[in-house]
């Protein structure tokens, strides 16, 4: 049994596609994906550096005046290949400004 001239050009855009639409698709899928979990990141080096200047505030009374103290005795960690945090020392009663930005 032949199959008629529609069903194959049926076929042949069905396999057209999987063979280059679906890739694309989880081509542009993945990059949105590793966007966001590069965003997340970003966050949550930002947020693990507050909890240890609050943290250190409440055991010291005061905030610390670099970010070395934070790595050193609190268990901070950053990826200094991929974020640069610019601590701001304010006060002993202030909280920093901390900002944690991506390295290009």
């Amino acid at each position: 049994m032949r199959l008629s001239y529609q069903n194959r050009v049926w076929r042949l855009l069905r396999l057209l596609f999987l063979l280059v639409g679906l890739p694309a698709v989880l081509y542009t899928a993945s990059g949105v994906l590793s966007s966001r979990v590069h965003t997340q990141a970003l966050v949550l080096t930002e947020q693990s550096v507050r909890r240890a200047a609050v943290q250190c505030y409440a055991l010291e009374g005061a905030y610390p005046i670099t970010l070395d103290v934070l790595t050193k005795h609190y268990g901070v960690s950053i990826d200094e290949t991929r974020y640069f945090v610019d601590y701001r020392y304010v006060a002993s009663n202030l909280m920093p400004e901390i900002t944690v930005l991506p390295r290009s």
